[in-house]
């Protein structure tokens, strides 16, 4: 029942992050498709694209960190045995989960900073803090989904979805 209930969190905010490439693609699309066909620019569209690429960043982090699909380096990890290749994964989604937390509470001050300072866009006047809000919804999704890739490394191995963790005991 647990491990049902967390992996359909999982393949939520892996959704959400999919739907915040597809949203990407179609504002770069239209822009494009916009200025060299009826040399019009979408107000803010400049704006909007590079807020909505950092809420794809954010998101992407998370999606990519329960999977382990981000870049590594395994010069060490591959050269050792099952039990030290476990050990070097759990010590490097610690410090994974640690960077990542420290990032979320540095980028909550930032979606507070805008909001305070009531930042806007140059041409439609948006708010910009909902996108700040919205990246940093998907830094915590990052943290929850680090947390549980931590704990499943330690507890349970055999529920991590990854094909370079091997079950050892």
């Amino acid at each position: 029942m647990q491990r049902a209930y967390m992996d359909r969190i999982i393949d939520g905010i892996e959704w959400i992050a999919a739907f915040f490439v597809g949203i990407v693609a179609l504002d770069i699309f239209l822009s494009v498709l916009l200025r060299n066909t009826l040399n019009y620019s979408i107000p803010d569209s400049f704006d909007i694209g590079r807020m909505l690429l950092g809420i794809l960043i954010f998101w992407g982090i998370a999606a990519t960190s329960y999977r382990g699909t981000h870049i590594t380096v395994d010069l060490i990890w591959g050269n050792v045995g099952p039990r030290y290749q476990r050990w070097i994964d759990i010590f490097a989604t610690l410090v994974l989960l640690f960077v990542v937390t420290v990032q979320t509470w540095t980028l909550f001050d930032k979606v507070r900073g805008t909001y305070e300072d009531n930042v806007l866009t140059f041409d439609l006047h948006m708010p910009t803090w909902p996108f700040f809000a919205i990246a940093w919804i998907g830094d915590v999704s990052a943290v929850l989904l680090i947390a549980i890739r931590t704990y499943r490394l330690i507890f349970h191995p055999e529920e991590i979805h990854d094909p370079h963790v091997k079950v050892t005991e």
